[in-house]
């Protein structure tokens, strides 16, 4: 008899477990709190951000700023990235160059090239184009893209479909109507900005990382890691970019009393 009660009693403290999970994880010790995730952004916030996570043990991938939030260094430049591929129109681009890809962080582009721009239905896909070049007002478009509204990407001048493909709007287009990845803006870009486009391939515009030399493998920002292409006025200098306060200046070696060497080129002329 003394039996079968330990065995209820034992089925009934079972099942008040399952019954009401906080009577079992009362029970239960208590667990570590979970960390705080960190994200801060490489180039330009909400667009080129990363999530902070140790590469090896003490080892991050990434240094943030707990000032500006910004990417002060990489522990490995290459992380997430792939091989920009080929590059029609800039031959004999210099090293092994990398990017990180740009489409995992565009969220709406399966949902706008499926849903609605699938090129199926003249509703969303109308067999004639205004030709004033102003985008009708579309609630659903300026709750999604605010900057859409006071577009003020070229003064005026050109439209939504100057840069999106008509049909697959998943794709940006060049001047003969072929698709061009989200991956690779810079071909879009040069369309208008081609003194741009050859600075950026020189290594004169723009922002890279990775092995010094000139033959090296490095990371290549691309355009809108830097700039969006939606809000160009954005920034004091009217210029795309909101003004960062600098941050004080690292701690000098021991024994070095200043940093008057940087004033010295590395190559006697």
């Amino acid at each position: 008899m003394k039996r079968l009660v330990s065995k209820l009693l034992l089925l009934t403290v079972s099942c008040a477990g399952m019954i009401n999970p906080g009577f079992a994880q009362d029970q239960a010790p208590a667990t570590a709190p979970a960390l705080e995730e960190v994200i801060c952004f490489e180039s330009r916030k909400g667009a080129s951000e990363v999530t902070k996570i140790d590469l090896q043990p003490g080892w991050p991938n990434v240094k943030c700023s707990t000032k500006t939030g910004a990417v002060l260094w990489w522990g490995d430049p290459f992380d997430g990235t792939v091989p920009m591929g080929d590059m029609p129109l800039l031959p004999n681009v210099p090293g092994k160059v990398v990017v990180k890809p740009r489409s995992a962080k565009m969220n709406l582009l399966p949902m706008c090239g499926t849903a609605c721009h699938n090129g199926v239905g003249p509703q969303f896909n109308p067999p004639t184009l205004p030709k004033d070049k102003k985008p009708k007002p579309i609630p659903t478009m300026e709750a999604m893209f605010p900057d859409a509204k006071n577009f003020q990407h070229g003064r005026g001048r050109i439209w939504c479909l100057d840069c999106h493909h008509t049909t697959q709007r998943s794709k940006f287009v060049d001047n003969f109507g072929d698709p061009i990845s989200f991956d690779q803006p810079q071909l879009l870009c040069g369309k208008c900005h081609g003194d741009k486009l050859r600075d950026w391939r020189d290594g004169i515009h723009g922002k890279r990382i990775g092995e010094w030399a000139s033959t090296g493998k490095k990371r290549w920002f691309v355009c809108t890691e830097c700039h969006n292409p939606h809000n160009v006025q954005d920034g004091v200098r009217n210029k795309g970019f909101i003004q960062l306060e600098p941050e004080t200046p690292p701690q000098l070696p021991r024994g070095m009393k200043d940093a008057k060497h940087e004033l010295l080129h590395g190559v006697a002329h």
